[in-house]
């Protein structure tokens, strides 16, 4: 996952520091409050896993070039449900690292701008499931429906951001508008993939209830708020 090199460069750059940075504090309160509410030791185990997940989702699933970016099989909506927005930030923002430092150091002047671009969709929707899904219904339990929406959200936020640093860097120009527009229509291609995928996840995980160790998932995955 990448913005392309050169796409925004010199002191246009800066703007992705502070976003990053907005984005890592409000993960940082997250941990936090997960930490408070679940100890330490389910909130390491649920990053280590969500970075190993997302290393292999970087690397191992299918993803190509397009446009000003590349499109990959994310699956930040199955990270959320499953082991929540705390562990997937932490998770996604890990597993890029990890990325760019062992298989592609061009990107890590850009890790900024990635990692705007995967954590502030994240949180977006963790918003959107707060007031989509009722207090009383685990995750478990969520409809095709609701898990579209979720993913379209995720996936919207995700072309948004791309589209932003895009014309930022780039200005409104005829190529940008094509090379993003490109973009976003390749990813009706996750758009129809990860719904099913959050479902098929959510029913093994409802077959088994009772042979998991819950410390392992987000607590709302098997029960209400």
């Amino acid at each position: 996952m990448h913005i392309e090199p050169g796409i925004v460069e010199g002191s246009k750059i800066f703007l992705s520091y502070a976003t990053a940075a907005g984005a890592v504090g409000y993960c940082a309160k997250q941990a936090w409050d997960t930490l408070k509410r679940q100890g330490p030791l389910s909130l390491l185990g649920r990053s280590v896993a969500a970075t190993a997940l997302v290393f292999i989702f970087f690397e191992v699933l299918p993803h190509y070039p397009v446009g000003v970016s590349e499109v990959h099989f994310i699956l930040g909506s199955t990270l959320f449900l499953i082991l929540g927005a705390a562990p997937a930030a932490i998770g996604l923002a890990l597993g890029l690292l990890a990325q760019g430092i062992l298989f592609a150091p061009f990107d890590l002047p850009q890790y900024g701008m990635n990692l705007t671009t995967l954590l502030v969709p994240l949180f977006g929707l963790q918003y959107l499931a707060n007031r989509l899904i009722a207090p009383d219904t685990a995750y478990v339990d969520l409809t095709y429906k609701q898990t579209l929406a979720l993913s379209t959200a995720y996936q919207g936020g995700i072309v948004a951001w791309v589209a932003f640093w895009a014309f930022y860097g780039s200005g409104f120009t005829a190529e940008t508008l094509t090379s993003v527009s490109t973009f976003g229509a390749a990813y009706i291609v996750v758009l129809l993939i990860e719904p099913l995928a959050d479902l098929a996840v959510l029913a093994l995980a409802k077959a088994a209830r009772n042979t998991i160790n819950g410390g392992m998932f987000t607590p709302r995955l098997y029960e209400g708020a």
